[in-house]
């Protein structure tokens, strides 16, 4: 099983040969989508890619909890937002077919 990671620059890299556009261009559009995703969550609203996925924001409740550092100390953990990520079907099974 390949483990490699791919990071942003192989990322526009494989995209831009996929694409024939320049880096620059693939950049600015992935950028784009990430920017436009990243604030569609902030708004509380779902990003569903047909087939891929959908991005969720969830709220994760305020809570109590221990500081690390100091056991004998109880913190409060404020209520946060955070991404899920539900995979498309058209996803998980090409990673079945694999």
């Amino acid at each position: 099983m390949n483990l490699d990671k791919v990071n942003k620059v192989r990322l526009i890299e494989q995209v831009s040969e996929k694409t024939g556009t320049n880096k620059r261009q693939t950049e600015q559009v992935i950028d784009a989508l990430l920017n436009t995703i990243t604030t569609e969550l902030k708004s509380g609203n779902t990003v569903t890619l047909v087939g891929f996925g959908s991005f969720i924001p969830k709220k994760r409740h305020a809570r109590g909890g221990v500081n690390p550092q100091k056991p004998e100390e109880r913190i409060k953990i404020p209520e946060v937002t955070v991404a899920k990520f539900k995979t498309g079907k058209a996803l998980k099974d090409a990673l079945k077919s694999r």
